[in-house]
């Protein structure tokens, strides 16, 4: 039977981090010994008082189909998070829970974005933004930025990219995969760019906003004139070592929120009744139960970063938050390594992935060629070792 996947399928991206991570499983199956650098998942396990919070819902028969837009009690909590963590006051009826902020982020793209409408880009940016921007038919637009600027793109860069047909900009901070933060006086020069452009919506990715080593987090919603105008985007996957429970929530005017409430209903739903329930517990309790994860990501960065500065050809800069290092490894680039041209970042990451058994991610699925990203979500044994076997290939 003749192959008939629609045009649409056909012409999306895999996710490279998932791409890869796929592959290191299937060499791990042979037998190899690879190091996995590529995720963007927390080694630690669930806290347990989060674990407890579920077995209770479990008991208490929480398995029932859950609201469109996610419990009333949960949307408290993210509300009450929202105001002492970010100083926002969203409504019950401006936010939405979803199955993972992933699909907070494609229900925004659905609900805004006409064929044509462009989307600015600053790159790198974590791997999914550009085709959820092409399944809604709007057109990527990327910024590109430089490691001389920890990859943060300036007031200039965005006015120079805005067209009559620029519609959103979605960007994130701490960034996947840079680890840049943007600072509050970074962030008003940004909104006094788009303050001539009130057509232009943006979309604030804060799923990292707990793993910042700057001193503190800014929503660029707080900043004056943006409040309207910002979807902000969380979730529990990082900071609560979270991943598998696939909960994220938004912020929003609350027409873009029932536009999401809307396209979710002929989606998914709601999301998993006893996650939602565990996520009461996660955002009610005060940071400081996840902080030992913080203090341990922010040791590992600085492990990292002083083990990899000791590799010829590796250019670094300091990455304020998340939990990824992003080097330039272009001075690799027209070198033959055991006999392997590299030729691009990708042909550099699948040389660490044969030769060191590293897997790491390429820079071109972030919209740049010129990097890797290497995630420390790992042990810091495993980090040594992965980073001593890179040095021995090179």
């Amino acid at each position: 039977m003749s192959n008939h996947l629609s045009d649409r399928i056909k012409n999306m991206s895999t996710s490279a981090t998932l791409a890869m991570a796929a592959k290191a499983r299937e060499l791990r199956n042979e037998g190899k010994d690879i190091i996995g650098l590529s995720l963007g998942e927390p080694d630690f396990n669930i806290p347990d008082f989060i674990k407890d919070a579920a077995k209770q819902a479990i008991d208490e028969n929480y398995s029932s189909y859950t609201p469109v837009d996610g419990y009333a009690d949960l949307k408290a909590a993210i509300s009450n998070k929202f105001k002492r963590d970010n100083n926002l006051d969203y409504g019950l009826n401006q936010i939405v829970v979803s199955t993972g902020a992933k699909q907070s982020l494609f229900n925004v793209a659905m609900v805004i974005l006409n064929p044509g409408d462009e989307v600015i880009l600053p790159a790198p940016y974590w791997v999914s933004y550009s085709d959820i921007v092409k399944l809604a038919e709007g057109v990527p637009v990327e910024v590109k930025t430089e490691i001389e600027t920890d990859f943060k793109m300036t007031p200039a860069q965005l006015e120079a990219a805005i067209t009559p047909k620029t519609r959103m900009i979605w960007f994130s901070s701490p960034c996947n995969p840079s680890g840049s933060v943007y600072s509050e006086e970074e962030l008003k020069g940004l909104a006094e760019v788009l303050k001539k452009h009130p057509d232009i919506y943006v979309v604030s990715d804060e799923i990292y906003e707990h793993i910042n080593f700057a001193g503190g987090h800014v929503s660029i919603a707080g900043i004056d004139g943006m409040y309207d105008r910002t979807v902000t985007v969380n979730g529990v996957s990082k900071a609560f070592a979270m991943t598998g429970w696939r909960i994220g929530y938004i912020g929003a005017p609350e027409w873009i929120a029932k536009g999401c409430t809307k396209l979710q209903g002929q989606v998914t739903s709601g999301a998993n009744a006893i996650a939602q329930r565990a996520v009461i517990t996660a955002l009610e309790a005060p940071v400081s139960k996840i902080q030992f994860m913080i203090d341990k990501f922010h040791e590992r960065r600085d492990l990292v970063l002083g083990l990899l500065g000791e590799i010829e050809g590796f250019n670094l800069n300091v990455p304020e938050g998340a939990f990824y290092v992003f080097p330039d490894i272009s001075a690799f680039f027209g070198k033959t390594l055991n006999g392997v041209t590299i030729n691009n970042a990708s042909d550099f990451s699948l040389y660490l992935l044969e030769y060191a058994n590293v897997a790491t991610v390429t820079g071109e699925a972030f919209g740049n060629p010129n990097c890797i990203r290497i995630s420390y979500a790992a042990s810091e044994k495993e980090l040594k070792e992965a980073i001593s076997r890179i040095k021995a290939v090179l």
